[in-house]
């Protein structure tokens, strides 16, 4: 945790932050996405109870908002709130939902574990409905014609890494925090580092491990640093430097308009593994999924292709009987 939020934190937020971190073993980001929203919460009670403004809303400082307000603060008002995010804010429905629900468990964590308040008035909140969409992702044919023409200085650190996440389905931050002691070419694997430094090991198939040598082996300075990836500076790369490869290398391959990120990339992947007959269930451990029902979205299937499923029935070759 950064040492800034504990100066801006009243002591209940800083021991929710705290539990976080200790007990339920929430990453860094994760953490300070939950700092984030609950501080937008009390900067609400804030101009609620008229000791601020909205227009200051960015300055208002939470360290001193009393926990009354929060232990007073109702089931009813929790709703208000939510259209305020939407009216006041502009919050879209799935940051009101994440806000939402970062809301239920910064109150359930007062109530049931610090006993700092009497009663729980967020048990019974409803989450905003968010509608699920598709995934986005590239085709087979547009996933190779990406890699066939991956041009950089940095050629083969490039490829390599557009070839892990086509094939393993990592997540960016898995990605950058590999260490060559991760990657066991007598394995076949590498060990990944998921949510909550959760461990998780992928395996690797030919091309994967040929772009691995090729890198490490031709390219990659042999210098102390032990990520695989590196930057030009020798140092590990950075997550905003990969995005800006992925783009770069998505421009250059004409697929820049199609709305792809490093992690519509995982969800290429994980479509590419589906459609290859891969199970729901293994699906999930490969990609390091804690509910099955987070991998389902990965299940999508075109209109074409069901469309092709029904004329492969026999019945659909049979000529009609005349009348």
């Amino acid at each position: 945790m950064k040492s800034e939020y504990l100066e801006d934190c009243p002591y209940y937020l800083n021991d929710f932050l705290t539990y976080l971190k200790a007990v339920k073993d929430r990453g860094d980001r994760t953490i300070e996405a939950y700092y984030i929203d609950i501080r937008t919460f009390l900067r609400y009670l804030c101009i609620k109870h008229r000791t601020a403004k909205e227009s200051d809303f960015k300055d208002i400082p939470i360290s001193d908002v009393p926990i009354e307000w929060v232990e007073s603060f109702s089931l009813n008002e929790a709703y208000l709130y939510l259209v305020y995010l939407s009216e006041n804010r502009k919050n879209s429905v799935t940051t009101r939902a994440r806000k939402c629900s970062a809301l239920k468990q910064f109150y359930s964590y007062l109530h049931k574990k610090a006993a700092l308040i009497r009663s729980d008035p967020m048990t019974d909140l409803e989450l905003p409905r968010v509608k699920q969409a598709l995934p986005k992702f590239l085709t087979t044919e547009q996933s190779i014609q990406l890699l066939r023409e991956v041009d950089s200085k940095h050629k083969a650190r490039d490829y390599c890494m557009l070839m892990l996440f086509l094939s393993c389905g990592m997540r960016l931050s898995e990605l950058v925090g590999l260490d060559l002691k991760d990657y066991s070419k007598e394995n076949r694997t590498l060990r990944l580092f998921g949510k909550g430094r959760k461990e998780r090991i992928v395996y690797l198939n030919d091309l994967c491990i040929e772009a691995l040598d090729d890198y490490i082996n031709n390219y990659r300075p042999q210098i102390e640093e032990q990520a695989i990836f590196l930057s030009a500076y020798n140092k590990r790369i950075n997550k905003r430097r990969v995005q800006q490869i992925v783009e770069e290398q998505l421009k250059i391959a004409g697929l820049s308009n199609l709305g792809i990120t490093t992690h519509k990339l995982r969800h290429t992947a994980a479509t590419m593994m589906y459609k290859g007959g891969v199970d729901t269930l293994v699906l999930k451990e490969v990609l390091g999924h804690k509910s099955i029902s987070t991998t389902e979205i990965y299940t999508h299937i075109s209109n074409t292709e069901l469309q092709k499923a029904a004329e492969a029935s026999p019945i659909a070759s049979m000529n009609k009987k005349k009348k």
